[in-house]
């Protein structure tokens, strides 16, 4: 962890408390701004990226896109779209298409990754880095670097 890498715990008692935890910490982001979240299948890392992107102002159901890569979510936000990826079917980035990942990248976005330890490394420095852990039940552990 950098020196000035800040790291916030918390824990969630459900799908309602994670997706508002995700809305307060959504306040922190701006334009171009990567989130990489991490957690075992099932933890809640859509659950995470559903809170944020509401608060975001996204328009359109969010799911996992673990089929399809990526989903770009519109906004309320003039100029904003919520971006999506799951890497968990990549073995990294340096056999894909360079422009694979291209349209969920850059200005006017904010993109979230879902299993970045599978080459989100080379998409850029994340804004905030999300670990969410199953803690029993309905509860989650959420470590918030960044």
């Amino acid at each position: 962890m950098a020196p000035t890498e800040q790291l916030r715990r918390f824990e969630t008692d459900g799908v309602t408390a994670t997706e508002q935890l995700a809305a307060a910490l959504a306040t922190e982001l701006a334009d171009g701004e990567i989130v990489f979240v991490s957690g075992e299948l099932g933890a809640g890392k859509t659950t995470f990226i559903r809170g944020a992107a509401r608060a975001l102002g996204a328009t359109a159901a969010v799911t996992s896109p673990t089929f399809a890569i990526g989903h770009r979510y519109p906004t309320r936000l003039e100029g904003l779209i919520v971006c999506h990826l799951d890497l968990y079917r990549l073995d990294g980035l340096d056999s894909e298409d360079p422009e694979l990942l291209a349209p969920y990248l850059g200005p006017g976005r904010i993109t979230f990754v879902e299993w970045p330890e599978h080459g989100g490394e080379g998409l850029g420095e994340p804004r905030l880095r999300v670990e969410l852990r199953h803690s029993g039940g309905d509860r989650r552990a959420i470590e918030v670097r960044g």
